[in-house]
């Protein structure tokens, strides 16, 4: 085992792949200067108290000090955690300390690599915010004691860091995510320096390769700065790491490309490199301020080189060398807990103790449990504790957002279903509003991957540009350093961005097309995971929530066809905790207004809606519409037949803008055919209403539904997605044996708008005839009215194979209720 100490005899360094480049930053050759003594001894007593405090929470639940021999008794049953990137984490943290303390700055961390909770759960207990935050959990022996048994244990705390580790913004397991956040965070906060660790593992993630660019859209003089640390520490659970085994040089080359000044730090001697890592954390610190400053003040200086850190130690360093004959340290072996069987195996036990005792825990910390003077003398105070910053709790920066009113926006509704409007153009003269009032404050953002003109949000250019730190042409349009609008081609890197800018405090929006939203499936799972766990912890304030605007949907996707053509993203997120999503579908322009008012200030959400941008049917005025969304789901009177003496005889029920359009058609279709049949209509605008309202705080009770949806009369459900979420969501009422659905069943091609509905069942003329086939009795007598309706689809066919557009009279209804 080698020894910590800067003072004991230290083993030479184990191999570690790479030769040094020129300008490295290697063990040793400090351009800054050695450390002075003091400050080596006190950067190392708390690298070995949090190292100490790491094994413990892995393996201890009980003697957390060790006063008395080790026994099997104080061991957990069950050993769970990640102690192979904790040495690393804790010497990031000691040094990100040191360089707050010593400059006055203000520091967020973004901690990338998977299961380092025990590092960074160690570090809050040590600055003292785990025991502000947790009382209970005190800085003295019973304290650690609690801080040990809870990790990794029921009813305590995930191995990973969590919303319930003070000082974070990122789920510790979320690999592939960290370099996004960090930029996400640093945007619109010229004061922060966001440090990201990144994992050697999670560097082999897609979007953590995407994320290297997003350097090229940091403003140095509207934005913080983003340190990225790179830290190899050579192999994942099973396998060496893809970077890690680079040649230096080639590895030298990839940084630079991306547009970074690496710095490096390599050894396993403590020594030397807490000198070599103090030296190059100054050097970043110091050329972050070169580039901030000549910004500020106006100088044209290019597109910097921004610095980083890439840090090479071993795997699992300053724990066991090796384990039953087999090499341990600086292997994939340190990974999890190196020594599994210490309740059993009494060698295994003596090598913890030894292992623990190594750090000198009677150096570290006094009688009474608490951290000694000299392990807490960098240690920063209040609110710039790395713990306690409130960037890494955004509800306590968060301002409302100021939403102008709607009634400048909403567009005129003298008659239902005559005039028509793109929705999305018209949501982009208030975001371009919401834009120009929070000019001064620069808080709000719009992300898209290159999508935000073909989403008609275009207007947003009058209030800002789009950020772009590189070359710019003469025939580009609309970039600018200080641009607020986000577009890269990569959903992962505008999520991550949006998701970093919402936990720090801001609000913003998410645009993208509907079917590409599925590229983020996995961000989405983990932010919805985070705002839940988040909800039920007191001290997290709550945050703006997610927004999502999914547009160029499935159903006018008919000239990209089939490959843009995917509406499952509601299914996916409907899936998640109820408490925490909303799925809307505004069937027109004034109800998307009504809805995006609810969503922008709303907190603690992630937010779905879907809606058309091409030119659709004004249904609603504004006052309408917000009833309506109120309701999140109701009758329309005026677009049935019921007479108020008997129940209808049918119900046509819809979701979404394309079908709301099909169901108002088909029910126009059966006024003029079918007179004496009782229509009910009714139209859904938030998904989650079909719920019972023991399942979500949206759903209806049953008596709701029943009093909409009837008991015993058929429904023909038109809904713009999957035809199966209706049922699931509907299962549980009485009446879903009635439920017929129709919707999108993976049928799709480059065709015309209406072709796309009648290849899926969807049309106005099969919801006709679904009626007639479901209402008792209505088939015999209506069998001439179906037949004309049949034909009309074959007549559809025949003309847009000779045309190439839809029959004049869809393209041209309107409704003439």
């Amino acid at each position: 085992m080698r020894e910590s100490s800067v003072s004991g005899e230290e083993a030479p360094a184990g191999p570690i792949a790479g030769e040094p480049a020129a300008g490295e930053l290697a063990a040793g050759e400090l351009a800054a200067g050695e450390l002075a003594a003091g400050e080596l001894a006190a950067l190392d007593a708390h690298w070995r108290a949090a190292n100490y405090l790491a094994v413990g929470q892995i393996y201890l639940m009980a003697n957390p000090l060790l006063l008395e021999p080790l026994a099997p008794e104080h061991i957990k049953p069950r050993l769970l955690g990640h102690w192979g990137t904790s040495p690393g984490l804790n010497l990031v943290h000691t040094h990100l300390n040191r360089l707050i303390t010593t400059r006055g700055i203000d520091v967020l961390c973004v901690w990338g690599p998977g299961h380092g909770g025990p590092a960074v759960l160690a570090n809050s207990w040590l600055e003292g915010t785990y025991s502000e935050t947790y009382p209970d959990v005190s800085q003295d022996l019973e304290g650690m004691e609690r801080l040990f048994r809870q990790f990794s244990f029921p009813g305590g705390v995930p191995s990973h860091v969590a919303p319930e580790t003070p000082g974070s913004i990122h789920e510790g397991d979320e690999l592939g995510y960290s370099l996004a956040h960090a930029y996400g965070a640093a945007l619109d906060h010229p004061d922060l320096l966001v440090a990201c660790v990144i994992g050697d593992g999670e560097a082999e993630t897609g979007p953590l390769a995407g994320s290297w660019h997003a350097n090229k859209f940091l403003d140095p003089a509207h934005d913080g700065a983003v340190l990225p640390i790179l830290h190899l520490n050579g192999y994942k659970i099973a396998n060496p790491t893809v970077l890690a085994r680079l040649p230096q040089d080639e590895l030298d080359s990839l940084l630079r490309g991306y547009g970074h000044e690496p710095l490096y730090v390599t050894g396993d001697r403590p020594s030397a490199v807490h000198g070599a890592m103090a030296s190059a954390m100054d050097r970043a610190a110091d050329r972050i301020a070169e580039i901030q400053h000549a910004a500020r003040e106006g100088k044209e200086t290019g597109r910097p080189a921004w610095p980083m850190i890439v840090l090479r130690t071993p795997k699992g360093w300053t724990g066991p060398a090796e384990v039953d004959g087999q090499p341990v340290e600086g292997t994939w072996r340190a990974h999890q807990v190196p020594l599994s069987g210490v309740r059993d195996n009494p060698d295994h036990l003596r090598q913890l103790e030894a292992w623990l005792r190594s750090y000198r825990p009677d150096e570290l910390f006094d009688a009474t449990g608490a951290p000694r003077p000299s392990v807490r003398e960098y240690v920063p105070e209040g609110a710039r504790r790395l713990g306690a910053t409130p960037y890494a709790n955004g509800g306590l920066l968060l301002r409302e957002l100021p939403v102008p009113p709607l009634e400048r926006y909403a567009v005129p509704v003298d008659a239902p279903g005559r005039a028509s409007h793109e929705p999305t153009r018209v949501l982009g003269l208030l975001l371009k509003d919401i834009m120009e009032a929070t000019k001064g404050r620069r808080d709000f953002r719009v992300m898209g991957a290159d999508e935000t003109a073909s989403n008609r949000l275009e207007a947003l250019y009058d209030a800002t540009s789009k950020a772009w730190q590189a070359n710019v042409l003469g025939t580009d349009e609309h970039l600018a350093r200080d641009g607020r609008v986000m577009e890269v081609l990569s959903e992962h890197l505008c999520q991550g961005w949006l998701e970093g800018y919402l936990l720090t405090g801001r609000h913003g929006l998410f645009s993208s097309y509907e079917a590409f939203a599925h590229i983020v499936d996995s961000m989405v799972n983990q932010h919805i995971k985070w705002l839940r766990t988040s909800r039920r912890l007191s001290w997290r304030r709550p945050i703006a929530s997610l927004n999502y605007l999914l547009t160029s949907h499935v159903w006018r996707q008919d000239h990209n066809g089939f490959s843009h053509q995917d509406p499952g993203f509601v299914d996916h997120v409907l899936n998640k905790s109820p408490e925490v999503v909303r799925v809307y579908l505004p069937p027109d322009t004034n109800t998307l207004l009504a809805v995006a008012d609810h969503v922008l200030r709303s907190r603690d959400y992630v937010n779905v809606i879907v809606a058309g941008k091409q030119p659709g049917l004004d249904w609603l005025t504004l006052e309408e519409a917000r009833a309506h969304c109120a309701r999140g789901a109701g009758v329309w009177p005026w677009a049935g037949t019921e007479d108020g003496s008997r129940e209808p005889d049918a119900v046509l029920a819809c979701a979404g803008d394309v079908p709301t359009l099909e169901t108002m058609a088909a029910a126009d279709l059966l006024r003029r055919h079918l007179p004496e049949l009782s229509v009910r209509v009714v139209n859904v605008v938030d998904m989650a209403r079909l719920l019972p309202h023991e399942e979500h705080p949206h759903g209806m009770t049953d008596s709701e539904y029943d009093a909409v949806f009837t008991t015993d009369k058929p429904v023909i459900f038109a809904y713009h997605g999957y035809p199966w979420l209706i049922h699931r969501l509907a299962y549980r009422r009485e009446g879903h044996a009635n439920l017929h659905v129709r919707g999108y069943k993976e049928e799709g091609t480059t065709t015309t708008p209406f072709d796309m509905v009648v290849r899926n069942d969807l049309d106005r003329y099969r919801l006709v005839m679904d009626t007639i086939d479901r209402v008792p009795g209505l088939g015999v007598r209506a069998v001439a009215v179906r037949q004309a309706m049949a034909d009309v689809r074959i007549r559809h066919h025949a003309w847009i194979r000779e045309h190439g557009t839809d029959l004049p009279e869809v393209a041209d209804w309107t409704w003439s209720g």
